[in-house]
C-alpha cells in the first residue's frame, strides 16, 4: 500500500455543507477502491497566488490516503469533471506528519502574543 497526501481546492463561494459533502463524496470513492482515509483536514478559506477562474481565494480540503495507485486514478476522474473544485494535487509521500497541523500554528502564535501583551 502507498502512502498518499491529496489535496482539493473548492470555489470560495462554496458552502460549510457543500464542503462537507465533497469531503463524504470523496471519502467514499476512497473506499470503494480499497482505499483508507488516515486522516482528513479543512484548511479553511485561503487565498490564492493567483485568479483561478476568477476566483481571488478558495476552500482547501488535505486528505492523507493509504491505498493503491488506481484508486488515485479513480479519485482524480472524479475531481477533473467537478465544477466546484478548482484544483487537486496528489503527492506520493514515504510517511505520514501526523502531529503537526500547519494551518493551526499561525492562530496559536497569535494567541501567545496577544496574552504576552
Amino acid at each position: 500500500m502507498n502512502l498518499y497526501e491529496h489535496t482539493i481546492i473548492a470555489r470560495q463561494d462554496t458552502s460549510p455543507g457543500e464542503l462537507k459533502q465533497l469531503t463524504e463524496k470523496y471519502s467514499k470513492i476512497v473506499e470503494k477502491n480499497d482505499g483508507e482515509i488516515i486522516k482528513t483536514e479543512n484548511w479553511g478559506l485561503l487565498n490564492l497566488s493567483y485568479l483561478i477562474r476568477k476566483n481571488k481565494k478558495g476552500s482547501y480540503i488535505h486528505f492523507k490516503i493509504k491505498g493503491k495507485g488506481n484508486m488515485i486514478y479513480e479519485l482524480e476522474k472524479n475531481e477533473s469533471i467537478d465544477k466546484k473544485l478548482l484544483r487537486y494535487m496528489t503527492v506520493k509521500v514515504k510517511k505520514f506528519d501526523l502531529e503537526t497541523n500547519y494551518f493551526n500554528i499561525k492562530d496559536e502564535v497569535d494567541n501567545k502574543e496577544k496574552t504576552k501583551n
